[in-house]
């Protein structure tokens, strides 16, 4: 996939984001951080003491549990709508041109969830990759693959 100059590329995964400007040609680009941000969630075990709650029902002894809520998961997709509403404060204002988002499969679904309008009509590719601990190298490399 080419990327054109002055296209933004959003790499995100559960706990780690990097806003991109193509500063290159499609040919040869020249991706530089515009924002980057990070989280650090702990798993769910650490965040939640308390065991499922029970439910009993109205005939017969039997009982019911519920799952277990995923704390961790949550934070996660609170970090990609966070995202969400960057992309929509940078698009409104006039920064973005064009996006290219990449994002793991999970994390890429939350996002498409909660993109602004204004985003959407710049988006011009996605890529479902979880690729947001790697180098820039390897980034360029996975979206010229697309």
């Amino acid at each position: 996939m080419d990327i054109p100059r002055n296209a933004h590329v959003l790499v995100i995964d559960g706990g780690k984001m990097f806003l991109f400007k193509n500063q290159g040609d499609p040919v040869h680009p020249d991706l530089t951080i515009v924002a980057q941000d990070d989280q650090d969630s702990s798993a769910t075990s650490d965040q939640g003491t308390d065991q499922p709650g029970t439910s009993f029902q109205s005939a017969g002894g039997r009982r019911s549990s519920y799952e277990q809520t995923d704390f961790h998961q949550q934070d996660e997709d609170r970090f990609a709508i966070d995202a969400a509403n960057m992309l929509k404060r940078e698009a409104q204002a006039g920064r973005i041109e064009a996006l290219i988002l990449v994002a793991a499969p999970r994390t890429l679904g939350v996002l498409r969830k909660h993109l602004h309008g204004e985003v959407e009509k710049r988006v011009i590719g996605e890529i479902s990759k979880d690729i947001a601990g790697r180098s820039v190298k390897e980034i360029l490399a996975a979206i010229a693959v697309k």
